[in-house]
């Protein structure tokens, strides 16, 4: 979710909620911590590497073939906002090819979706914002009818159950985010942003991919990406997974990224304008992509920790799930865990190694496994919010048992405030509530098992359960088979309970 920004405990960073639970909610307990970097070491440093070591461009990759199995899901009408995404549809890939005219603020698109019907139906339908205007519609090759009632694009024609289809609509017009299910101070809208430049960012969480190409907007339904963008001259179109093109003329600049492993609609990125790119490699060999506002005043060192956290990561959660990492850094006020390109905001809390922390790890928890329901957004944010506790202990920045008892300080008044973690006030996505109570859950069972056990579990979650999206039984399940032990009425006390529970786990 969306980087939260807290008035005083660090900041649970936006891991899956676009629009700001990623990052530390504004309600959060006070004792702000510093944002400089551990002894001022780099990730450059730590990798062996000079902080201005980076090739002369972009890295451009060779395309693959998408594999559509990868992408096969289980979509379901999400518990809290079930007026997004369609069940009917299982979404394979988007084919999206964008231009982007900043001057006329006019986004002129093309998608070609391959899709798997879940069940027979006369009728399905996809999320795309209503200012957009669609064009001509072709359902596998043939004119479709379709009708267009708010943001939900009715395409009148038949389907039948497990059979893939290939639909394919151009649209044109200005897009507009849409109005947010919160009250964080960090944000209020999500989707596609324009700035006064005219330069464009998104973070799309819960929901908001509608606001700038069509889309079966729930996180039950993961899929494959190839996203071209035309930009015009001197700016740069970024989007997450791999570039594998790059041209560039008098006319403008046409980037095409690749993201060949699934991701739920929440978690793509777009970001247009004129950006600087550099890079730095992690000890592990993954090469970390930096695209900065060129110019930008701030210091590159505390976001290039990104490299050096892969390699802390990985000691608890194991290797990196994907193929690639980079950031894009925009004009918004918090960040988000885009999958395998982390979407930053300009302000120093959000551009502090912790927050950078915060949405790497992230990458295991809500993008390699994704909640299936937004009631279990707190599968997302709490394990991520206690490693970047603990990453903060071991890097000088605020002592764990400092976090731990401000956390616990607040957990009552989270809960009275916003409802249990695993049942918030819908009106409220994004609170302190789904970070700080699930993390301390955590760190309970973490002090119980100690931490070899522990890691283990965590690091067998995403493996077991890599590319899906999943639900909070799921998770209960994992724990009990891999620990042995009886925990779903400590998980359902810390989840779905009213009051804060005691210290210490239950045995027995």
């Amino acid at each position: 979710m969306r980087a939260v920004l807290a008035a005083g405990l660090s900041l649970a960073v936006l891991a899956g909620c676009s629009g700001g639970s990623g990052s530390t909610p504004s309600d959060a307990p006070q004792d702000a911590p510093s944002a400089s970097p551990s002894a001022g070491e780099s990730a450059d440093e730590s990798a062996g590497e000079s902080p201005s070591a980076s090739a002369s461009a972009p890295v451009v990759s060779d395309p693959v073939e998408p594999d559509l199995d990868l992408a096969e899901s289980t979509p379901r009408e999400d518990s809290v906002y079930p007026g997004v995404g369609d069940p009917r549809v299982d979404a394979l890939h988007y084919d999206l090819d964008l231009t982007w005219q900043p001057r006329a603020e006019r986004l002129t698109g093309r998608a070609v979706i391959t899709f798997r019907a879940t069940r027979d139906a006369p009728r399905f339908q996809l999320d795309l914002g209503a200012p957009l205007t669609v064009g001509e519609v072709t359902l596998d090759g043939e004119p479709v009818r379709f009708a267009r009632r708010g943001k939900d694009l009715v395409l009148r024609a038949p389907i039948e159950a497990d059979e893939r289809h290939e639909l394919a609509l151009d649209y044109v017009g200005t897009p507009e985010p849409a109005p947010a299910p919160t009250t964080r101070g960090d944000f209020s809208e999500t989707g596609f942003t324009v700035t006064r430049a005219g330069e464009v960012w998104t973070m799309q969480e819960p929901y908001g991919a509608y606001t700038w190409y069509p889309v079966n907007d729930q996180p039950s339904d993961k899929a494959l990406y190839d996203i071209t963008v035309h930009a015009p001259p001197r700016w740069t179109g970024v989007a997450n997974g791999e570039l594998t093109e790059l041209t560039s003329d008098a006319d403008g600049t046409t980037t095409t990224w690749q993201l060949s492993e699934p991701a739920s609609s929440y978690l793509i990125t777009l970001a247009i304008g004129d950006y600087a790119w550099s890079s730095n490699t992690s000890a592990s060999g993954l090469r970390v992509d930096y695209w900065t506002p060129r110019g930008m005043d701030r210091p590159l060192d505390s976001i290039r920790t990104a490299a050096a956290t892969v390699d802390w990561v990985e000691t608890r959660l194991g290797d990196y799930p994907f193929d690639s990492l980079g950031l894009v850094v925009t004009d918004s006020q918090s960040a988000m865990e885009t999958q395998t390109m982390v979407t930053l905001g300009t302000n120093d809390y959000v551009l502090s190694p912790q927050v950078v922390a915060h949405e790497i790890v992230h990458q295991w928890y809500g993008d390699q496994v994704s909640p299936s329901d937004w009631r279990d957004v707190w599968l997302n944010e709490g394990m991520t919010m206690l490693l970047q506790w603990v990453y903060e202990d071991e890097h000088g920045i605020r002592p764990l048992r400092q976090s731990l008892r401000s956390a616990r300080s607040a957990d009552q008044q989270l809960r009275d405030q916003y409802g249990p973690p695993g049942a918030y006030d819908r009106r409220q996505f994004g609170g302190s509530n789904i970070y700080y109570p699930p993390a301390l859950m955590w760190n309970e069972l973490r002090e119980d098992l100690g931490d070899d056990e522990f890691y283990a579990v965590a690091r067998s979650w995403p493996a077991n359960h890599d590319n899906t999206s999943a639900s909070r039984e799921q998770l209960y399940d994992h724990w009990e088979a891999e620990t042995g032990r009886e925990l779903s009425a400590f998980f359902d006390a810390w989840i779905m309970g009213e009051r804060t529970p005691e210290p210490g786990v239950p045995q027995g």
